[in-house]
């Protein structure tokens, strides 16, 4: 039944990513409701029930909620995901359109095919195939798809607190991560955490022409550059004081695993980063700088004066994007305080700064010793013929840790992308075959939880 909805499923598929349901710009909030009519009617045509609309937050973007639970003694898989994307700049890096979804060797382009719409329709259409082959499936599933979670997830946050019943499951299965190579299925046991800020500093009360003033008045884009600079050090190296206190290195077991992984760091450099080095804190491995160190990166620096031309201004304010990367053990809360404090301390005599914590999230390390992440291993090893690995991600999905702490229910970090998908990049792609290898292993995942109960 899968292969005989192959062109259908992509169709769909490709409906999903016409829509540019961009979370962080208003003026799309009618493409992310377009978004959640187009999968609310997929739910009800699947024969899905209880499909709703939930809106959690006045100013908030709608949840989708589907079920079916008509198999009594069989586990509960709530499957989570999110149709929001990333904005699509710069748009003239583009081969084709971002939101005109075109194949082209063997890969899907468009924004979102990756992250998350591709992966979650492997969701979909994996229960869409058991609905159609026997009008039943061989578990209980919750759906439970969120318009949040590029810009903080806010909403599903404060749904999940409050309805653990309607929520109730046995295992949750998030397909928002990536195998680590083609060929060779991964599960993502470890989750990098974030701290998101806004530091905004402040001079002269208005722009100032510099000719009249410089050499006297501050420049809130120099102080800004000075604090920067003074929260890391040109080794990689986080300065905040207390940053690293609470950081614990990786066991040598799971260590010596990663050195198993087939890598090529020059082939990581010059194919995935494309850039002349690599850079990073001084005495690290690659894995261990991006899956088990935390970070510190600036995102955006808007102020002063940037059209054509010329303009001889002191800017009255300036501001930056800083996102925090954190592991296991550290506290989002206690690192924003540290990091505030850091700010207050490094801005330059003058001018005034203030940070806005945008959003955080706790790391995430799940234990692989349980039943559900074992049929997992299973169904990959059947459908990708190759013994499944164990890796951690750089990102940050902060929904596990929320379900794991919330619902008590054990996370399947389950995804089906690859390294050089190109998420939040121009030109992001989702291969075909991770599309369809997708839609088989969650489908035989389903059945191997019966047999294994």
């Amino acid at each position: 039944m899968i292969a005989s909805r192959r062109s259908a499923a992509l169709d769909e598929l490709f409906a999903l990513l016409r829509l540019p349901s961009v979370s962080t710009l208003p003026e799309h909030r009618g493409d992310c409701e377009r978004a959640v009519q187009l999968l609310m009617a997929k739910f009800t045509a699947m024969g899905l029930e209880h499909v709703q609309r939930l809106m959690v937050r006045e100013r908030g973007l709608p949840l989708v909620y589907a079920d079916w639970l008509h198999a009594p003694g069989a586990p509960t898989v709530l499957f989570y995901g999110h149709y929001d994307v990333q904005p699509p700049d710069p748009l003239a890096e583009w081969i084709s359109p971002p939101f005109t979804p075109t194949l082209r060797d063997g890969n899907i382009y468009a924004r979102g095919a990756a992250d998350d719409k591709g992966q979650v329709f492997a969701q979909i259409e994996s229960v869409q195939a058991w609905m159609q082959a026997e009008h039943a499936l061989p578990v209980n599933v919750r759906f439970l798809l969120e318009g949040e979670e590029e810009v903080g997830g806010e909403s599903v946050e404060a749904y999940i607190r409050t309805h653990h019943a309607e929520l109730a499951c046995d295992c949750v299965v998030v397909s928002d991560t990536a195998m680590y190579a083609p060929g060779l299925p991964s599960l993502d046991v470890g989750l990098r955490g974030m701290v998101y800020t806004e530091v905004e500093v402040q001079g002269a009360e208005r722009d100032l022409h510099s000719g009249l003033y410089g050499g006297a008045a501050p420049n809130p884009l120099e102080a800004l550059a000075r604090i920067i600079t003074g929260l890391k050090s040109g080794e990689g190296k986080i300065l905040i004081p207390g940053f690293y206190d609470r950081v614990a290195p990786p066991a040598v077991k799971e260590k010596d695993a990663w050195r198993r992984l087939p890598f090529d760091e020059e082939a990581f450099r010059r194919d995935e980063v494309r850039s002349p080095a690599l850079t990073g804190e001084a005495g690290f491995s690659v894995f261990e700088r991006t899956w088990a160190r935390p970070t510190l990166e600036v995102h955006g620096i808007p102020g002063g004066f940037t059209g054509a031309g010329a303009k001889t201004v002191i800017p009255a304010r300036a501001a930056a994007k800083i996102s925090m990367r954190l592991v296991p053990d550290q506290d989002p809360e206690e690192i924003a305080a540290q990091f505030t404090a850091a700010v207050q301390r490094l801005t330059p005599a003058g001018c005034t700064s203030q940070v806005r914590i945008l959003s955080t999230a706790p790391a995430v390390l799940v234990s692989p010793d349980n039943r559900y992440v074992g049929a997992a291993v299973a169904s990959l090893r059947r459908v990708f013929g190759a013994e499944p690995v164990f890796i951690r991600s750089g990102g940050s999905i902060p929904v596990v840790a929320l379900c794991a702490a919330e619902l008590g229910a054990p996370v399947v970090m389950m995804g089906f992308g690859l390294p050089d998908d190109g998420l939040h990049s121009p030109n992001e792609k989702f291969a075909l075959s991770s599309f369809y290898g997708g839609i088989r292993a969650l489908a035989d995942f389903m059945l191997r939880l019966t047999e294994r109960a």
